[in-house]
């Protein structure tokens, strides 16, 4: 069942009859319709900009298994990609996607949900630095 158009019709039950009857009721002139004031754009959104010793802090856990030369998991068996100086964008896109669940592995979507979207650029700023 979809939730949204059940809460429609949820919150069209709970409007009182005579609102519904008044809405329906049409003047035969419409009413003058003044001009809105013109609306302001909204702000640009900044880019986060990560902070390279918070990033240290956080990628703790990350050398558990990327911190190790020659490391593979066990089942199933597959090298650990080298994340120490790739480009901060990369890196960042790579947390936000395990984090929506676009990019598929266990162990990386459990640690990028846990990350706040300034979390994941100080961890990338911190990263790419590494070489």
């Amino acid at each position: 069942m979809r939730p949204l158009p059940l809460a429609a019709c949820l919150a069209l039950a709970a409007l009182p009859l005579a609102a519904l009857t008044a809405q329906q009721e049409t003047p035969a002139t419409p009413a003058p319709v003044e001009a809105a004031p013109a609306a302001t754009a909204p702000a640009a959104v900044k880019p986060l900009v990560g902070n390279a010793d918070t990033g240290r802090t956080l990628t703790y856990t990350c050398q558990g298994c990327h911190g190790i030369e020659g490391y593979k998991n066990a089942y199933p068996s597959f090298k650990v990609p080298k994340i120490g100086g790739q480009s901060a964008d990369y890196l960042a896109n790579a947390l936000l996607e395990y984090r929506t669940g676009n990019r598929k592995h266990p162990t990386m979507q459990a640690q990028a949900q846990s990350f706040s979207d300034q979390d994941i650029a100080d961890i990338a700023a911190f990263l790419s630095t590494v070489k």
